[in-house]
């Protein structure tokens, strides 16, 4: 079985996501997905509008995600590929080269951003509309 793991946010969630979620799983028969916990999210300096369970139950429902486990810091990442025996590190292209640090120990991938959707744009498109 080849296992993949992509890392993220996946804050209100949209097609942006399913789609990079969809491109993982389509590279191997298992995918994991380190999701960011809110506690990292603070030391990244960013902010969620939902809770990491909230997030978390939205992941597991996606029928591309086989499981779930909590991203807390940068440095996880070379122990979750041998934990979770994984042959594939999935990422956005906008982390392009960040992560070939990994390529050691399994394929690294990044692909490309779905054009015209991103979290960013989704809070600035609601607050241009006053929602």
């Amino acid at each position: 079985m080849k296992k993949v793991i992509t890392y993220g946010t996946f804050d209100l969630l949209h097609w942006g996501h399913i789609n990079l979620l969809k491109r993982a799983r389509e590279l191997g028969d298992y995918l994991v997905v380190a999701l960011s916990t809110d506690e990292f999210n603070l030391l990244k300096h960013k902010s969620s509008y939902h809770k990491y369970e909230e997030r978390k139950l939205i992941l597991e429902a996606i029928r591309y995600v086989d499981e779930v486990v909590p991203e807390k810091e940068w440095e996880q990442k070379r122990n979750d590929i041998s934990r979770y025996n994984i042959d594939t590190f999935v990422i956005g292209s906008d982390w392009e080269g960040e992560f070939d640090f990994l390529k050691d120990l399994c394929e690294v991938i990044y692909l490309p951003r779905t054009e015209g959707i991103s979290t960013s744009k989704v809070k600035e498109d609601l607050s241009e509309n006053g929602t």
